[in-house]
């Protein structure tokens, strides 16, 4: 078919970070970001223009998901953003912010783009190494055979999130779930390669957030009227359990993965429901306890396994397969022929639960691995805010595991790694130069752009007009409030430091931050008994921390680099 208009050349733009738009575009998603972080971010409604789903939200993962952005500067940012959050589940908005800065005043200061990224890499690895030395000075083991910290880690989150509406007690509340059911999805026996479980999320919208709980095994909601028809089951061994991911309805437009064989002038229907209670006749003689589809089982065989004391449960759908297989050990069934021994498993007792106004058959695994989160909250706003925290607390824990270290939290870790490169930099430039052709001028201004950026980063946590200060020893956030009188004491204002780590009854002396000073180093190595002495620090996940940086430096290389964009308008 020919074209009915003629095809337009692709737009070719240089330099396009010399662009007003370009500029001004980038501005506003800094703005949104920005205003979003910390506890007391400013929420956010996205919708469209011709209404359906409002999402309130201050969280990246659900805001960059939401937002529609065209300009591919924006696009390559919010992408390196969003992969970053699939892979980490948080510090979303730290990677934004920081990479947004580092655009800004790396534009300012007129140096060639090689000379930015040659010394921006260097920076960047100064930084990852230093946060994994034994040396950094905000980095803290994570015991488990303790609870404090992991709290202290899933708290943190939880109170980063403000829209899930949490009152203190109810944080409290969801942070114990979170670890309990994380611990539950940790094999007890576990040896060298440790396989998690999983943590199934069952929402009870409307509900107090106090009456959530977690529960070892699966829940399947059903009806009160189907739960009443369920036959209890008395049998001191495991239950026996099939699990069939094919349909069991008769319908023979999907006989799954058999075939289906009649002779001349059978009823093709009856053959079929012939087939499926002879299947019935063969889980009977297997003593199965327990028939799971993930489709719809057909009454007639319904009513066969029931006259026969198994109980059959359709239409739990395609999200519970995969837990129920690692849960019961059972081979998921995709024929209605002849079934092998070997795809049957089992669980160890099966009951019925009410929680609100649902009903649910509970299933109680041999071992508990797989466990179920019912999570109440007010509204469906709050909800599935309170759910998407609720992911990336178990996911950060996962991560923890593996690689178990904090970095301290609440601003922190940005200022102390500030004043730790300012100090490299000004003391100690060959370290970092070494056989380059950057001069030490350009190292300065680069690196003070480098610290500037982090340290705005933590200027975006006060949104009420409160000043920020550092003090000269750990090179430490601390805040005061907008109506603190000029003249004062600063240890009579300042109660502790961001992350809860240290108090101002140390002899300590502050600045403002971003003020001009000179560079000190901050005290390094971390004292053990400090951290043990303070029960409720704010915390970062290192592993998500360390992949943020790096996301937020690369990505800012990647745009400061780009010579043309080249848009096909057809």
């Amino acid at each position: 078919m020919s074209r009915l208009d003629a095809k337009k050349p692709s737009l070719c733009k240089s330099e396009p970070l010399t662009s007003e738009r370009v500029r001004t575009t980038l501005s506003v998603l800094k703005r949104i970001v920005t205003s979003c972080y910390g506890p007391s971010g400013r929420l956010k409604q996205l919708h469209n223009g011709s209404g359906g789903y409002v999402c309130t939200t201050s969280q990246s993962s659900a805001l960059l998901s939401h937002l529609s952005v065209t300009h591919p500067i924006l696009k390559i940012l919010t992408a390196s953003v969003q992969n970053h959050v699939s892979s980490f589940s948080d510090c979303g908005l730290f990677t934004a912010i920081l990479c947004c800065n580092l655009i800004e005043n790396v534009q300012r200061l007129g140096l060639t783009p090689t000379s930015v990224i040659r010394l921006n890499t260097h920076l960047l690895s100064l930084c990852i190494s230093y946060l994994k030395s034994e040396t950094c000075g905000c980095r803290i083991p994570v015991d488990f055979s303790s609870t404090q910290i992991l709290l202290c880690l899933v708290r943190s989150i939880l109170t980063s999130k403000p829209a899930c509406t949490l009152t203190r007690a109810e944080t409290e509340h969801i942070s114990a779930l979170i670890l309990r059911a994380f611990l539950l999805t940790i094999p007890e026996n576990a040896e060298g390669h440790i396989i998690l479980g999983k943590c199934l999320i069952v929402p009870l919208k409307g509900q107090r957030v106090i009456d959530s709980t977690v529960l070892p095994g699966i829940l399947i909601e059903m009806s009160e009227v189907q739960l009443m028809r369920l036959l209890p089951i008395k049998k001191s061994a495991a239950l026996k359990v099939a699990l069939f991911c094919t349909t069991l309805s008769g319908d023979i437009s999907d006989t799954g993965e058999g075939t289906v064989v009649l002779s001349y002038g059978v009823s093709l229907e009856n053959a079929v429901l012939d087939q499926l209670l002879n299947l019935g006749r063969q889980l009977v003689s297997d003593h199965v306890d327990l028939v799971l589809c993930q489709k719809v089982i057909h009454p007639s065989l319904k009513q066969f396994l029931n006259m026969h004391r198994v109980i059959a449960i359709d239409r739990i759908g395609v999200t519970l397969m995969e837990p129920l297989t690692k849960m019961t050990g059972t081979q998921p069934i995709g024929s209605l022929g002849s079934i092998s021994p070997n795809s049957y498993g089992s669980v160890k007792d099966v009951c019925t639960a009410k929680f609100g106004s649902k009903h649910f058959v509970h299933l109680i695994p041999n071992e508990a691995t797989i466990c179920s989160l019912l999570l109440c909250n007010r509204n469906d706003a709050a909800w599935d805010e309170l759910k998407l925290t609720c992911q990336a607390a178990l996911h950060v824990l996962q991560l923890t595991l593996k690689e178990p270290w904090a970095l301290l939290g609440g601003g922190c870790t940005e200022t102390h790694l500030a004043a730790y490169i300012r100090h490299k930099t000004h003391n100690n430039p060959e370290s970092i130069l070494k056989d380059d052709e950057c001069t030490q001028t350009e190292l300065q201004l680069i690196a003070e752009a480098f610290c500037s950026a982090l340290e705005s980063v933590v200027g975006s946590l006060e949104h009420d007009g409160g000043e920020i200060l550092t003090d000269m020893k750990y090179g430490h956030l601390w805040s005061v409030q907008a109506d603190s009188p000029c003249l004062v004491n600063w240890p009579d204002l300042l109660s502790q430091c961001g992350c809860g780590l240290y108090n101002s009854r140390e002899e300590l002396s502050w600045s403002f931050l971003r003020s001009t000073h000179h560079p000190f180093v901050p005290q390094t190595c971390l004292s053990h008994e400090a951290v043990g002495s303070v029960s409720n620090l704010t915390l970062d996940c290192l592993t998500a921390k360390l992949s943020g940086l790096q996301v937020a430096v690369e990505t800012a290389n990647l745009i400061l680099d780009l010579s043309y964009v080249i848009e096909d308008t057809n």
